[in-house]
């Protein structure tokens, strides 16, 4: 699915942190949002995943304008149509690994609920082959991530948008997700990833400097 931001500003405590940015994120590839440290990068991202409303500007989703939705049009967005890896990873300690994939549990016994082949072939993708059953508490911060990189292959979104996702990561665990998020563009998903880290940056089909209104495509 195209994304695209429109001369879209906002301004967060009164300092303007995006002012009239133009970007467009093409499924299939991967569109890196570049920057300086506080230059707007994760902002952009949340603008663009609906997550926070601009000030100015339009946020379109396949030529549609996204950008007044309401809470419950939001909602059935992200739930039909996106994914997201943010920086705490969004898991749930206190759950299995499972869990944190599938997000479902039927009502009688809490047992787990949703489709199991695809369970297992996310965790497979993701190097976490046979650790359904194990609270994601336990997990190292890699394999947080690439857990969380498990959902969206379990729920198989159209757009998946990726906050810093090799920070404080080790060499191998980088290298996986960095693997990971280009599988998923492969397939002809839209993954939009803010970053600093240069090696993710190379992965990447497109990259949007904030600031600089151009993407430069490979």
């Amino acid at each position: 699915m195209l994304v695209e931001a429109q001369a879209i500003s906002i301004a967060i405590g009164g300092r303007r942190v995006l002012d009239r940015e133009f970007v467009r994120c093409k499924p299939g590839i991967m569109t890196a949002l570049v920057g300086a440290s506080g230059s707007g990068k994760t902002t952009l991202l949340h603008c663009l995943g609906l997550l926070l409303p601009v000030d100015n500007g339009s946020i379109l989703i396949e030529g549609n304008d996204v950008t007044r939705y309401s809470t419950a049009e939001r909602r059935r967005f992200w739930q039909d149509h996106a994914a997201f890896v943010l920086q705490d990873y969004g898991v749930m300690d206190e759950e299995s690994v499972a869990f944190n994939v599938t997000m479902k549990k039927s009502i009688i016994g809490g047992r787990l609920s949703g489709n199991r082949e695809q369970l297992r072939q996310s965790l497979d993708q993701t190097g976490l082959k046979g650790r359904g059953n194990e609270l994601a508490g336990h997990l190292s911060g890699g394999e947080k991530q690439r857990l969380a990189l498990a959902r969206a292959i379990y729920k198989d979104a159209n757009i998946l948008y990726v906050d810093e996702p090799t920070a404080s990561l080790d060499a191998t665990n980088r290298r996986m997700v960095i693997e990971l998020l280009t599988d998923f563009a492969a397939r002809g998903r839209t993954v939009i990833v803010s970053t600093h880290d240069s090696e993710m940056i190379d992965a990447c089909g497109a990259i949007h400097r904030i600031g600089s209104n151009s993407s430069i495509h490979e």
